[in-house]
């Protein structure tokens, strides 16, 4: 005989690994450090090629006029400008990435143990039944 109990409880967790529980159980697979570290990465890579390409369409939509006063600027004070707001503009990208991934990765571990308690009230609804089966 179904439990009515057992039933609702499988259904919800069908329903959970359906929907978000793809993306949080695989979220789940890594360590804190390993995942944060990884998105932290791919954002200080991205932020570079989004600095890379924003300097690139600067110069080629001034590019008569850099070329005109290339010869009055002090290039070495324009690299480290340059410099310097690369610095700012991929630490800025990487902390706000950090705390994004750091709320996601805490979002996912709660309804991962969530998910693991309703595995266990499962189980121990198997062992119940089990139990009555044998009696």
């Amino acid at each position: 005989m179904l439990s009515q109990e057992r039933i609702k409880l499988m259904t919800k967790m069908a329903a959970y690994e359906e929907n978000e529980g793809k993306k949080y159980m695989s979220i789940g697979s890594y360590f804190r450090s390993d995942y944060m570290g990884m998105q932290v990465l791919g954002s200080i890579i991205s932020a570079s090629i989004g600095f890379l390409l924003v300097c690139g369409f600067y110069i080629y939509y001034n590019f008569e006029t850099l070329m005109q006063d290339i010869y009055k600027k002090d290039l070495l004070l324009l690299g480290k400008q340059v410099l310097f707001y690369y610095v700012i503009f991929v630490a800025a990208y990487a902390l706000i990435t950090y705390i994004v991934y750091s709320f996601r990765y805490s979002r996912a571990k709660r309804s991962l143990k969530r998910y693991y308690r309703h595995l266990k009230q499962l189980a121990a609804i198997y062992d119940i039944e089990k139990n009555k089966r044998q009696e």
